[in-house]
């Protein structure tokens, strides 16, 4: 069999492996879902133990051919599906021991200059992960004064979105935005010079505009619940996350639906609170990557991972994480 490792294999580096693979325990065998296949690093590694079936995610249509190899490598115990991780429900109704989801850009989509991710990019604005509806190009360019500036300030979380939304509607006035070159020239324009920050005044807007355009904290809410409601009792919940907002909305929904969670009153029976429970005692504890492999990956930085382990309470909707972020799904189903 040709062993042969592509470019794009090579080019993914799996964020925290020793770790992820640790909480997993795939040496006892068992039902895996890995919902962000990427370069597949996670799938192969869970792989590697012979009682072990995968079923990975991946909206990205550039990583079938890795996903093509592995399947003939293990023709009964993988199973990949060109869907989004919203889209969990697709597949078998089986239930799974563990779920993992590694969040934001691969590096695949990220080192791809003609997919327009990157600020070092001079290609045609894109932005797209796979399976969308929009580019950040249709953003940019039709998107209003007041929902560029509520998009870029609250998904990207970046303080000068007035003026970088006002400078975006000037520029667009006279000429059409069209690739990265000019969305990069115009963040510059609208930003204050900080010589003390290391990171590029682009990251907060180019952030923004991605997680616009592929929707990502409806996938992520979406993708955690319905991961959640597959999930056999005892089985395990992993994510990823590279930022802020991400991480804020898995440390509420692992907190507030676990059976030690804090009662809001004295009144309120604990009984009730371990019977709608989702997972079982949620400790608050991040895990982040080993100083090894920071010299190995940089990017993997930012990087928090969080799990949970399901309870065997049976499963019921959790509305209350659906309005906690209903500021975040509103933006996120703007027209444009």
């Amino acid at each position: 069999m040709n062993n042969h490792t592509s470019s794009l294999e090579l080019s993914h580096f799996p964020v925290m492996l020793n770790e992820v693979i640790k909480i997993s325990s795939p040496s006892r065998g068992g039902r895996f879902i890995d919902c962000t296949f990427g370069g597949g690093g996670y799938s192969k590694e869970i792989l590697k133990f012979s009682k072990t079936f995968v079923q990975a995610f991946d909206r990205d249509k550039k990583v079938l051919p890795i996903a093509k190899k592995i399947e003939l490598e293990f023709p009964k115990r993988f199973k990949f599906y060109q869907k989004k991780f919203s889209q969990l429900e697709s597949i078998s109704k089986e239930c799974v021991d563990t779920i993992i989801f590694d969040l934001g850009l691969s590096s695949i989509q990220l080192d791809d200059l003609n997919r327009g991710f990157s600020f070092k990019s001079n290609k045609n604005l894109n932005m797209r992960m796979g399976l969308n509806e929009i580019s950040a190009l249709d953003a940019v360019n039709n998107l209003s004064e007041d929902d560029l500036r509520t998009v870029i300030k609250i998904l990207g979380e970046e303080k000068e979105a007035y003026k970088i939304a006002k400078n975006l509607i000037k520029y667009r006035s006279e000429k059409k935005i069209t690739n990265t070159t000019d969305l990069v020239k115009i963040i510059e324009k609208s930003k204050k010079k900080n010589y003390f920050n290391k990171i590029n005044p682009c990251t907060k807007t180019f952030q923004a505009l991605r997680i616009f355009v592929n929707k990502e904290i409806t996938e992520l809410i979406i993708g955690i619940i319905k991961a959640t409601k597959k999930l056999k009792p005892g089985g395990k919940i992993l994510v990823i996350s590279f930022h802020s907002l991400e991480d804020r909305i898995v440390k509420y929904f692992f907190t507030n639906f676990s059976t030690n969670k804090s009662r809001p009153s004295r009144y309120f029976p604990e009984k009730n609170i371990i019977e709608n429970s989702l997972f079982e005692n949620y400790k608050n504890r991040i895990i982040r990557p080993s100083k090894e492999e920071l010299c190995k990956n940089n990017r993997s930085r930012s990087a928090k991972l969080r799990f949970a382990v399901r309870s065997k309470n049976k499963f019921q909707q959790p509305e209350e994480l659906l309005k906690k972020f209903k500021k975040f799904l509103d933006i996120e189903a703007i027209n444009v």
